[in-house]
């Protein structure tokens, strides 16, 4: 999203040249490494699932070495037929699978999702209603992470247990550019009947988003004005132009089509 916005202030003149030629090739770089490594669905988490290790030279199907069985079990069961969304993070010899909320939303909105990811994770958050907005869209991270591991990796801030703040949270929040304003609704219409009456809390805590945040702060801005943005935006979806960029189609997207989609 940054490149993307960089590179429509940039004047074209010699100077603004040389930065949107590099911007231009870090841009490719980018979108073909986010889209080949980044997205899991169906077919991909089986084809690791399969994944030979130890291989090294540039045939290698499994690049980074990636352990299968590192793949923690609650993403089998949470992957749909039809569906799929980017993790977290890819690394030599294991893969973060959780799904981060602000990541795949925001890969929608700069178009490194291409059309056919886009809607597969919208499938996704579709088929997984009840894990990812509960009572209160929308799901931060998913799965909260339990135990003592959630001190080591978010700092052990006291808001961050599980199911809370930062660590599998509910932020409202809502998304419409991939045409399915009818999700949004649905999102929306759970999120009013809360909203109000609790008074425009900062987060929900719990599984379900069911609770107010332990530490969260009543008439919080970004609470009312993302509600306030998701109205105005499924009344006049033009206005979706403020945030969003269509797709580059000099950026011709490397992966044709999901592989779930035609599940």
């Amino acid at each position: 999203m940054a490149l993307r916005c960089a590179l429509s202030m940039l004047k074209h003149d010699a100077e603004g040249k040389e930065c949107i030629e590099r911007i231009v090739k870090r841009l490719h770089a980018l979108s073909y490494h986010m889209r080949s490594y980044f997205w899991l669905d169906f077919q991909q988490l089986n084809d690791i699932y399969r994944y030979k290790t130890e291989e090294y030279s540039h045939t290698a199907v499994n690049k980074f070495n990636v352990i299968p069985d590192s793949i923690p079990y609650w993403v089998f069961d949470f992957m749909p037929t039809r569906g799929g969304y980017f993790i977290g993070n890819v690394s030599p010899a294991r893969m973060d699978f959780r799904w981060f909320c602000l990541g795949n939303c925001i890969a929608i909105l700069s178009s490194l999702a291409t059309p056919e990811q886009s809607m597969a994770i919208m499938d996704l958050i579709e088929a997984r209603w009840d894990e990812l907005v509960g009572e209160m869209p929308l799901k931060i991270a998913y799965p909260a992470i339990e135990s003592h591991e959630w001190r080591i990796v978010t700092g052990c801030d006291p808001k961050n247990t599980r199911w809370s703040y930062h660590n599998g949270g509910s932020w409202p929040a809502a998304c419409i550019k991939t045409g399915r304003p009818l999700i949004a609704r649905r999102a929306i219409d759970l999120a009013e009947t809360r909203l109000l009456k609790d008074s425009w809390p900062e987060y929900y805590d719990g599984k379900l988003g069911r609770y107010i945040g332990k530490q969260a702060r009543k008439y919080q801005t970004w609470s009312i004005a993302g509600y306030l943005v998701a109205k105005m935006m499924l009344e006049d979806p033009s206005h979706l132009g403020m945030i969003s960029l269509e797709e580059d189609k000099q950026m011709k997207p490397l992966l044709k089509r999901s592989s779930s989609w035609n599940c």
